[in-house]
């Protein structure tokens, strides 16, 4: 799968930042795609210095795996919030660059324009491989909300300091807590929190993310049967 190189990674913080704010103006806030039948996921998971890249793409609606690709990197960028997508980004490129089965859609274990400067990690990523991409984050970077209902597909925005709409705040299940749902790149945020829903299967997390992070952290992924939708094997 192409991915586009938009700049260098290993560059000094404020360039970083200066980056972000120039990419987030790129960022499209409204569906430009097609049909969605390939959704991706990805997560990253962490040992010492080395990052541990998973994408995961699934059938839609059915939810089954169809391809993956894990991929190590040692990382040399600093663990620094509003930052991550430096740290974690370039792995994330080579593995999509791996990957056989091409997603229509990804969704991002991250922040997309739910950001400081606009420019999360979906949104990041969404601009380098040209795809309309999802931020479905576990906890919050910025932004207010009031809590959301304690029922499953309750939700309450989430509001930057000017008091514009953001993203959103999401229970995905009864009882547990929400998750963080932006838009990334090339789709709305109604779009967005409606196929987080429907990606979700019981768990707190849309499955395609779920899986990813699974793999990420350790679990062992099915073997590759071309054309089949494979199901997870965990240690």
């Amino acid at each position: 799968m192409k991915v586009n190189r938009l700049h260098p990674w290993d560059i000094p913080i404020e360039e970083a930042m200066r980056i972000q704010r120039e990419l987030s103006r790129r960022v499209i806030e409204r569906d430009d795609f097609d049909r969605i039948e390939r959704i991706g996921g990805v997560d990253i998971g962490f040992r010492r210095d080395v990052a541990k890249a998973a994408v995961v793409v699934m059938s839609f609606p059915e939810l089954e795996i169809l391809d993956y690709v894990v991929e190590e990197m040692p990382v040399t960028f600093p663990y620094i919030p509003g930052l991550l997508s430096f740290r974690e980004s370039p792995p994330l490129m080579a593995a999509f660059e791996k990957l056989e089965t091409e997603p229509d859609l990804v969704i991002v274990d991250g922040q997309g324009i739910a950001h400081p400067r606009g420019l999360g990690i979906a949104s990041h990523l969404g601009l380098i491989l040209d795809k309309p991409t999802i931020g479905c984050a576990k906890s919050r970077l910025y932004g207010r909300h009031k809590e959301p209902d304690k029922k499953a597909g309750s939700i309450e925005y989430l509001y930057d300091n000017r008091g514009r709409i953001i993203g959103a705040c999401v229970r995905t299940k009864d009882n547990v807590k929400p998750v963080y749902v932006s838009v990334g790149h090339k789709v709305s945020l109604e779009t967005a929190i409606k196929l987080v829903l429907q990606c979700c299967r019981g768990y707190r997390l849309p499955e395609p993310t779920r899986y990813a992070h699974l793999i990420a952290g350790g679990a062992r992924p099915p073997k590759k049967r071309k054309d089949e939708p494979q199901q997870l094997t965990l240690w």
